[in-house]
């Protein structure tokens, strides 16, 4: 299937065909999944559950997931297969097409902006977790304190130029993949990190059930104790919920885009969502027993991987093995998540200024790269600079801070505000039945949900993010 583009060719209300597109659902539901599976699963969704008392808060989580994650990655995908073009392009063709007013195409440049920005630090992530590889291999964390594995941490936040090198490694296994295309590039990672990565994440599980607190952690995951949830507890879920899927950050309409007419939207959005979830619990599965067993805190906060972990991992027997199959496991994660951000841009770029794919990513991937070294001149020599300091909510901020709050707090939570409302109250609804092709109850159930019961959530995430924090 050819993979050229041709941005006069009229995709609407018609076949995609004209584009790359996976060979099949599956292939896009590892893709997807691929995306939603970063760091949010392996890194966040733990430790937000520890500091959040666990069981009640992933009941919650749950609901939100079903409630409000899975409505709007439907919508983002219908928008993304509808219009059969980059997201900027697929909402502008969809805008021209239904007679919509042509502003509602910024729903996908906030997106595209949102996926790139935080590809920029989060690349700086991936590199940590490159850098952890070499680290609990080499046996550096087996029996330290726990100052010496903070030292660790501390002494390579400290080194810009080491820093630069991991970083720079990440981006270029990122650039390499999407330069390849949708199914010489994407599609074939997917294929190979995805199963890799389940099989890395259920070792690890097993090695946790060795640990003699397996059975704690099921129960601090799976019982839940109301009492411990706070109305903070619940709006971290629903946000998490909606951001864990990669939404409002354009990657679904991007990835729907290249989904072929006739695939059930509503059944590939449910596998990814179900797929998803199994991950983060089995991530809590893997790193609780392990948590528990050192007497260690679960609601450490973010530095559970990088350093509570790694201490765990440094006093248990075979730990310089495991940590290093975790670490490579947190990579795979980082590696499908950062393909996924920056797609986007890339797409947009073949698009809008017809370079070819390798152009297009060598150019997106490289500014990405140089923003990412702001991000790192801030964890070290930039470190007193807050460039929006005075400005209260924003005072101490570095730029690595400020990206993280401005893409997590605002960007995401306006851009899947944006396309609910889109979605649910400016969309032709014959169009959405058509696309989805859903019972007529079903749809009214999806329709419902998107029209009224999301926007007022996301909503409630974004003021909580803004003021509520």
């Amino acid at each position: 299937m050819s993979e050229s583009r041709t941005p006069t060719a009229k995709a609407i209300e018609g076949s995609n065909a004209i584009r790359g597109l996976w060979s099949s659902r599956f292939a896009f539901i590892l893709a997807a999944t691929g995306s939603a599976m970063g760091l949010g699963n392996i890194w966040k969704f733990p430790y937000i559950t520890g500091e959040n008392g666990g069981g009640a808060f992933v009941l919650v989580y749950l609901l939100c997931i079903a409630a409000i994650g899975l409505p709007i990655m439907m919508a983002e995908v219908l928008i993304g297969r509808r219009g059969g073009r980059s997201p900027v392009n697929s909402l502008k063709a969809i805008a021209g097409h239904d007679r919509l007013n042509p502003a509602w195409r910024m729903v996908g440049v906030i997106g595209v902006i949102a996926g790139f920005l935080i590809l920029s630090f989060y690349s700086v992530i991936g590199g940590w977790a490159v850098s952890y590889v070499g680290t609990a291999a080499s046996g550096q964390l087996t029996g330290q304190s726990a100052d010496a594995i903070g030292a660790i941490f501390s002494d390579l936040l400290a080194d810009p130029l080491t820093l630069l090198m991991w970083h720079t490694l990440f981006m270029a296994l990122v650039m390499f993949v999407v330069a390849k295309g949708v199914r010489a590039g994407l599609e074939r990672a997917v294929t190979f990190l995805m199963p890799a990565l389940f099989l890395l994440l259920l070792t690890v599980v097993g090695y946790a059930m060795t640990t003699g607190e397996f059975g704690r952690a099921v129960t601090f995951l799976f019982q839940p104790d109301f009492s411990k949830l706070t109305t903070s507890g619940i709006l971290v879920a629903l946000g998490h919920a909606f951001f864990t899927l990669s939404l409002g950050m354009a990657v679904m309409m991007a990835y729907g885009s290249y989904l072929p007419k006739g695939i059930s939207i509503a059944k590939t959005s449910i596998a990814v969502c179900v797929i998803d979830t199994g991950v983060a619990l089995l991530a809590g599965l893997a790193i609780f027993p392990i948590v528990f067993a050192n007497g260690l805190e679960p609601g450490a906060g973010p530095g559970l991987i990088f350093q509570t972990l790694p201490l765990a991992f440094g006093q248990m027997p075979m730990g310089s093995l495991f940590g290093t199959l975790f670490f490579v496991l947190l990579i795979f994660a980082a590696w499908t998540s950062g393909i996924s951000l920056l797609e986007p841009i890339v797409e947009w770029l073949e698009e809008q200024k017809g370079m070819n794919r390798t152009r297009s990513t060598l150019a997106a991937g490289f500014v990405c790269w140089l923003l990412g070294i702001a991000s790192i001149l801030s964890l070290n020599l930039w470190s007193d600079f807050a460039p929006l300091g005075w400005i209260g909510m924003l005072e101490g901020k570095t730029i690595f801070d400020l990206l993280d709050f401005f893409t997590a707090n605002i960007l995401l939570p306006l851009g899947g505000l944006l396309v609910a409302v889109f979605a649910g109250w400016v969309m032709s609804r014959e169009a959405m039945e058509k696309e989805l092709a859903l019972s007529k109850p079903m749809f009214r159930l999806w329709y419902i949900t998107v029209r009224y019961i999301t926007p007022v959530a996301v909503g409630a995430v974004f003021i909580y993010n803004l003021f509520g924090s």
